[in-house]
């Protein structure tokens, strides 16, 4: 059976429990529903949306037609939308749960299945194996009652929402004069993207036509994922150019965004990392004094280094919004290094890529106007704090239980030393409280190193960080150059993890 991973149900399309198909869709909708009455929630109302993946349409029509027999009030989004405004409706709402089926940055021939509860925050243990308790013990025939599709206001609602952010958290700006060029991958977030930039008034928008349209074979690319090698190329060479300001990339469902920046040596893509203390730093300007701001355990430690310096609180979580939503009372931004931001938590507790793209024009308009870039915004974060390098090492395996292998033999002979610094050892998974979790941590001298399988994708995933000190702004190349080669021997090494 399909299990409940870091973001939901996903696998591939096909026949059998082990595949996204409408039996299995129907089997997990039974289940969600039992598990909800359980709890006194029956007859409450849930949202139903999707993505424009092979067969989101009709598991969509399933999952709504099972609550609806179930007895709850269904609220079924009309048309393929960004995963976030399901989250968005499901708060404003006061829904019970929302669905959205999607697999997100997955490959073609996957889809997924994502669940909703405590206000539009994702399902957290032990709520996963409960439903799946509860879907093992689902009888046929599962009862379908036809359900009309909803005629309401929430897509404009949301979308008004993100508008407004700007004047949300920084205030009156100056944002005529910005260029921007978008790509949404072949996803559901071109058009609503281009009209949250429109209506926060960034109207000189450039588009990458090969990709603008929702197509689930996902064409131009190898992997439907800005993260991947290759993915943002057209939209740097759009970028390019028309001279554009900023380049955005948003991944399928339009939850994750990336960024990309003119430097003197041509376009590139800025890591999650770089961003997200970019947008934490937007954020935090205008926040109260003791807010709170929250990444995983594989994300930079910069953030803290801003936080404390902004007076606000820090939290780390494990990896997933499903716990950085419920980092603490407070939160004000919360974010995950595979380009994940969640940049307006009371509106929308989960990443949101559209709210993110709004807030990183609106950074770039008022930095332009003080003649400044977010390369400058990152120099002198390293100026401050230290050089943060970071990189993520990815290795596609045959499947999820090939890498949980390499996890348990590292765990079985860990390194004592790496890329020539010694290093201590933490296997998180004897850990106790919510910081467990099938992940192994090696520190020493400024290197940091996660090892971890990945909860959606058959992958093995090392995620690496140096921290380099900087005496002054003439030491800032050489300081980046030396991290630079400490992180390159730290990526040999994990390369050779998986054979």
């Amino acid at each position: 059976m399909l299990t409940f991973g870091t973001a939901g149900l996903r696998g591939p399309l096909g026949p059998g429990p082990d595949r996204m198909n409408e039996t299995t869709v129907a089997h997990a909708t039974a289940g969600l529903a039992a598990w909800l009455r359980d709890r006194c929630l029956g007859g409450g109302q849930v949202v139903v949306g999707r993505d424009a993946r092979h067969g989101s349409a009709e598991f969509a029509e399933v999952t709504a037609e099972v609550l609806a027999a179930a007895g709850f009030a269904v609220v079924r989004l009309p048309e393929p939308w960004p995963t976030p405004v399901t989250a968005f409706a499901v708060r404003a709402l006061g829904a019970v749960a929302g669905v959205q089926i999607t697999a997100s940055h997955n490959p073609p021939a996957d889809n997924g299945y994502k669940v909703y509860v405590d206000g539009g925050a994702q399902l957290l243990a032990p709520a996963d194996t409960e439903i799946e308790q509860q879907i093992a013990a689902v009888t046929e025939p599962i009862p379908r009652t036809p359900v009309e599709f909803s005629d309401s206001d929430l897509y404009s609602r949301y979308l008004a929402r993100v508008a407004q952010l700007p004047q949300l958290i920084g205030g009156p700006g100056e944002r005529a004069g910005i260029r921007i060029a978008l790509t949404p991958l072949h996803g559901v977030g071109g058009a609503t993207v281009a009209e949250a930039l429109t209506a926060a008034g960034f109207t000189d928008i450039h588009t990458v036509a090969e990709q603008f349209t929702p197509d689930p074979d996902f064409p131009t690319v190898a992997f439907p994922n800005p993260e991947e090698p290759g993915a943002a190329d057209l939209l740097l060479r759009l970028a390019e150019q028309v001279g554009a300001d900023l380049a955005i990339a948003l991944d399928p469902d339009a939850d994750r965004c990336a960024l990309g920046v003119p430097t003197p040596d041509g376009w590139r893509m800025l890591r999650g990392d770089e961003t997200g203390v970019l947008l934490a730093d937007a954020v935090l300007r205008t926040a109260p004094p003791d807010a709170l701001v929250a990444t995983t355990i594989v994300s930079s430690r910069l953030l803290s280094r801003l936080a404390a310096e902004r007076g606000a609180r820090y939290a780390e979580t494990l990896t997933g919004f499903k716990w950085l939503a419920r980092a603490g009372d407070g939160l004000v931004y919360a974010y995950e290094e595979a380009l994940g931001h969640c940049v307006d938590p009371a509106a929308v507790r989960d990443k949101d890529g559209v709210s993110a793209a709004v807030l990183a024009a609106d950074l770039v308009a008022r930095l332009r106007a003080r003649g400044r870039t977010l390369l400058d915004e990152l120099d002198d974060y390293a100026l401050r704090f230290g050089v943060h390098a970071g990189d993520q090492v990815s290795l596609r395996l045959p499947d999820q239980r090939a890498a949980a292998a390499v996890v348990n033999t590292l765990r079985t002979t860990p390194p004592r030393e790496l890329a020539g610094t010694a290093v201590d050892y933490t296997d998180m998974a004897q850990l106790r409280g919510r910081m467990r979790t099938d992940a192994l941590l090696f520190t020493g001298d400024g290197l940091r190193l996660v090892v971890r399988p990945s909860g959606t994708e058959p992958k093995l995933k090392c995620y690496l960080e140096v921290v380099q000190p900087v005496s002054g702004r003439d030491d800032l190349t050489y300081a980046r150059d030396a991290a630079q080669q400490r992180l390159s021997a730290a990526d040999a090494y994990c390369r050779t993890l998986a054979g």
